[in-house]
């Protein structure tokens, strides 16, 4: 059950913008709110509105022209480039719209990337990976590449690598927009399911109202701000 009073990620007075032939394009302005413990959080908005801005800024694969974001009260832009990205690999997974599983390793081998990464520990992380992957009920796939799966394997297996390293958030990003219905559904599923077991918090940027509708919140950008709806 998702914890009303511990915020897991807060984001404090957060802007940002782009310079496109000189001419500068505020994408959104002084954007404030928290994410509690254990919560999913559903980001959405129009297109080109900045959904996918504001989770690369959370996920730290950006930085923010000003403004906070913080981590259980840790601000990772504070650390020297290197830091950032081992609080990257450890704190945060991330599930993309495009699975970007590497097309010559099987899927046990993508699902162990990251936590080799994190410990270079090749029996943890296959042992680790196996595991995911029967959660996420692969089990019967771990040696099969990317081309032998179909497009909902393959979202289960970004799924799987996402959480290997238990990192505090997983950011999604339309994690169903290249899905049909039967396997959108099915991957909605397996979040809530792993959201309800062990408590993982989970803010997705969709379009898809399924899952806004099954989202304990949902955070909608309009007009270069976001609020709660």
């Amino acid at each position: 059950m998702k914890n009303e009073t511990n915020p897991i990620l807060t984001v404090n007075n957060l802007s940002k913008s782009y310079h496109n032939d000189g001419i500068e394009v505020s994408v959104f302005t002084n954007i404030t709110f928290s994410v509690n413990v254990g919560e999913v959080i559903a980001i959405m908005g129009p297109s080109g509105i900045g959904k996918s801005t504001l989770l690369n800024l959370i996920g730290t694969l950006d930085f923010p022209d000003s403004g906070e974001i913080l981590y259980q009260g840790k601000n990772p832009f504070s650390l020297a480039d290197k830091n950032i990205a081992q609080f990257r690999n450890q704190t945060i997974g991330f599930v993309f719209q495009f699975h970007h599983l590497l097309p010559e390793f099987t899927a046990l081998e993508n699902v162990m990337i990251p936590s080799i990464i994190y410990d270079y520990n090749p029996d943890s992380a296959r042992k680790s990976a196996l595991e995911m992957l029967d959660r996420v009920g692969l089990s019967h796939r771990i040696n099969h590449r990317p081309s032998a799966l179909s497009g909902g394997e393959r979202q289960r297996v970004a799924v799987a690598r996402a959480l290997i390293n238990k990192p505090l958030v997983v950011l999604a990003d339309e994690p169903s927009g290249n899905l049909d219905m039967h396997n959108s559904d099915l991957l909605i599923e397996l979040i809530l399911e792993l959201n309800k077991q062990d408590n993982r918090t989970f803010i997705i940027a969709t379009h898809n109202s399924t899952i806004a509708s099954k989202s304990h919140r949902v955070l909608y950008l309009s007009d270069r701000t976001a609020s709660y709806q």
